[in-house]
């Protein structure tokens, strides 16, 4: 078992930053979808297992995620995310 996660971590690792970042959007979508589909008209029980369902792939798509971006494409993506300053010669 321990060498199929090992094996898993490394091919999640050969992937690209692009497919990286893919899988953290699909993250980000599916966290809102957990969320909101508190506000439908449907029974308690339903709400339940929908966030089960959306609050899990967000949780999975993270850790993907991170797995194939690593360390420098995390750091990456936070900083293609943060507002830009503006310089004297770029306003």
């Amino acid at each position: 078992m321990n060498r199929f996660f090992t094996k898993a971590a490394e091919y999640l690792k050969s992937l690209s930053f692009r497919t990286g970042a893919i899988v953290a959007v699909i993250c980000a979508i599916c966290y809102a979808v957990s969320f909101a589909q508190m506000l439908l008209p449907i029974s308690t029980t339903a709400k339940g297992v929908l966030w089960f369902i959306f609050f899990g792939l967000a949780k999975t798509c993270q850790y993907t995620a991170i797995l194939i971006l690593g360390k420098a494409g995390v750091q990456r993506l936070r900083a293609a995310l943060r507002p830009r300053k503006s310089t004297p010669d770029n306003p």
